[in-house]
């Protein structure tokens, strides 16, 4: 077994930051979207979470074949789920279908409409807008946001799948959104209600999202290289 430092690629001493930018590059290098083993990733996730929890120096990370990374490693079986939530945050998804209303950020920007428009998203109804850009689409019990458009057939930003980037970022306008955990938006961005789509469920029984978001103040610097954007 090794440390979680081993995992990472880091010395025990190094600092916070040092540690973020390790855990970000062994999740691009594992991630089973990009190549990489669901075993592995799932021993990058363990290690930073220890590391977290500040329990590194007593706990071994098992060998990736001696990992269970049993219940589907993300959508059609292509990546892998975190798991785990923070404080104050249960597992709270809704059990039923959810219906979920979305905009593209850069449409919005075209237009010359705000996130925050109080009427955002009865403009959108009005432009008649492409479906790619703006519509409605069911949210199935367990999907996240990001499962769900690409089942429905469309192409939404994302990198990592993991929750280490902020390619796949949306902002809730309307209704709630269960986030397991949370590494790299900060608490004022959480606050203003951007959540990570690859690894984000609804929470309530309506939604209503801005995708594309990736392009926001703050976001820019959190993104990895697009991979696999169409």
């Amino acid at each position: 077994m090794d440390s979680p430092f081993d995992v990472l690629g880091v010395d025990p001493d190094a600092d916070e930051a040092t540690v973020l930018r390790a855990y970000r590059r062994r999740v691009k290098e594992t991630h089973p979207d990009q190549g990489g083993s669901t075993a592995e990733f799932k021993r990058v996730q363990e290690a930073y979470g220890a590391i977290q929890a500040g329990d590194a120096s007593s706990t071994d990370v098992p060998a990736a074949e001696d990992i269970n990374t049993g219940g589907g490693p993300g959508p059609k079986g292509n990546g892998a789920k975190p798991g785990g939530a923070p404080p104050g945050q249960g597992s709270t998804a809704a059990q039923d279908a959810v219906r979920m209303e979305y905009l593209d950020y850069e449409v919005a920007v075209e237009h010359g409409w705000e996130i925050d428009d109080d009427d955002l998203f009865e403009r959108a109804a009005e432009a008649d807008l492409d479906p790619d850009y703006y519509g409605r689409l069911l949210i199935q019990p367990g999907e996240t946001i990001l499962e769900a458009a690409e089942e429905r057939g469309f192409s939404w930003p994302y990198a990592c799948r993991g929750g280490a980037c902020a390619n796949c970022a949306v902002a809730v306008v309307d209704g709630a959104v269960e986030m397991p955990r949370n590494h790299v938006l900060s608490t004022e961005m959480v606050e203003e209600a951007i959540r990570l789509s690859c690894i984000s469920k609804p929470a309530s029984d309506q939604l209503k999202v801005v995708f594309n978001v990736k392009e926001l103040p703050g976001l820019k610097e959190l993104r990895l290289p697009a991979q696999q954007f169409r």
